[in-house]
């Protein structure tokens, strides 16, 4: 019987020591980092090294926090920029428990530390994003814009891009370090923030689409203005060309006609002042020639008697209609 209740004993201590050692006992992961509390209290320094360690047995707990990098993801929100543009801001940012006996005492659950994490980076983000023009917020760098085949003509600023002053990234750049001094005070360590997208509302939109549309009117514009400059020209140049040419046709026409005249007279005088019927001949034709432009069925002529139009005439035998004296003017008229 004293054998038994030895056993028993036994057994109790055994399971007392097992129960005091579990307790007293605790594992700490790779990924974990632990601050012990007594009643409430934190005791100690923090613990980061992983392992096996001891506390306390029922007075002491083990609060475990993360130790790696913990992410953040803001909800969207539509933010104004300086030059009063509305857009939707989505951000991101990636932060780790640098102090864990400060967070520990500041925001005990990691559920409040997501929520002054929205506190604190929303409010810088809306701060800096009311601070800078739409240009400054889409884009990060000074680069050279890829110019339109089309404007290779255009010598103006159209379809060139701005150049910024600040940029995208310095301004997720600017969070970061506001929202870092701010987090320090709570143990926290931010790594990083960025823009994981940035997206126009439908006002914003259709003002981006008048811009580019008025954009390419411009350049329409130009284009059509230079090409009717351009014709202009063109037909000035034809117009001045054809007129030389004319000028330059007449002229010849005028040298010509002026030489086959010449050589006509030349011909004409070689061949009726070869003698005196030659030249009688030649005056009788042409005086024929001249009856039949003059007179016509209802032509009244009023000539002298002594003119020599009338002469081959009265050498006829036909009398002068209508003679006159020979100190009568000579005239003719055509009813």
């Amino acid at each position: 019987m004293r054998l038994s209740h030895s056993i028993i004993w036994i057994i109790i201590l055994v399971i007392v020591a097992i129960i005091l050692l579990s307790g007293s006992m605790y594992a700490l992961p790779e990924t974990q980092q632990a601050v012990i509390t007594r009643f409430g209290k934190p005791i100690g320094a923090p613990i980061t090294q992983a392992g096996l360690h001891f506390k306390r047995p029922f007075t002491d707990d083990v609060n475990l926090l993360d130790k790696r990098a913990l992410e953040w993801d803001g909800d969207p929100n539509q933010l104004p920029t300086k030059d009063k543009l509305f857009i939707y801001v989505d951000t991101y940012a990636r932060w780790r428990i640098a102090d864990p006996l400060l967070f520990l005492q500041r925001l005990r659950t990691f559920s409040v530390a997501q929520t002054r994490l929205d506190d604190i980076l929303d409010g810088i983000t809306r701060d800096l994003i009311a601070s800078n023009e739409l240009l400054e917020i889409v884009r990060s760098v000074n680069r050279e814009s890829i110019k339109d085949e089309t404007l290779t003509q255009v010598q103006d600023e159209l379809g060139q891009l701005q150049p910024i002053k600040v940029g995208r990234a310095k301004i997720a750049e600017q969070i970061r370090i506001r929202a870092a001094a701010q987090l320090k005070d709570l143990g926290i360590e931010l790594l990083d923030i960025r823009f994981k997208r940035i997206n126009y509302n439908e006002d914003v939109q259709n003002k981006i689409y008048e811009r580019m549309i008025s954009e390419r009117k411009q350049i329409a514009e130009k284009f059509r203005s230079e090409g009717e400059g351009e014709a202009a020209r063109i037909l000035g140049e034809k117009e001045l060309a054809l007129k030389q040419i004319q000028s330059e046709a007449a002229r010849k026409v005028e040298e010509i006609k002026g030489k086959a005249d010449a050589d006509a007279s030349a011909i004409y005088a070689s061949a009726f002042n070869q003698s005196a019927a030659a030249t009688d001949f030649y005056r009788f034709q042409k005086t024929m020639e001249t009856y039949a432009k003059v007179l016509g069925k209802d032509t009244t002529i009023l000539l002298g008697t002594r003119s020599d139009f009338l002469k081959y005439l009265q050498q006829s035998g036909t009398p002068a209609i209508g003679s006159m004296p020979a100190s009568a003017p000579a005239a003719a008229s055509q009813p």
